[in-house]
């Protein structure tokens, strides 16, 4: 594992945190996958799921889309970490739900 991909998995860990002291909302399935396969192949699997997930929907809900898997990956110092489609994908998700990517 490089220096980015490390510090991208620390993020992951960063917006579980914020998104359980922020909002309440307290990710356990996502942490527990984050600990088993690491953040980048986590991020890959959940952003390739049809239809998205619950986690993502549950941060729309809260208006809190800052902390899903899809924008943080969406950032210039991590979009070298994924495929066009992965990045496509995230950047879909994110303006359905009017999310503006930056």
């Amino acid at each position: 594992m490089n220096d980015l991909e490390r510090k991208f998995n620390k993020d992951m860990t960063n917006i579980y945190r914020k998104a359980d002291k922020e909002c309440g909302y307290r990710a356990t399935r996502f942490l527990q996958i984050l600990s088993e396969k690491g953040g980048i192949i986590t991020a890959k699997e959940l952003v390739s799921k049809e239809g998205g997930t619950e986690g993502f929907l549950k941060l729309w809900q809260l208006g809190r889309l800052d902390l899903s898997i899809e924008a943080l990956l969406l950032t210039d110092e991590y979009k070298v970490l994924f495929t066009k489609e992965e990045l496509k994908l995230s950047k879909e998700r994110l303006e359905k739900y009017q999310y503006e990517v930056k």
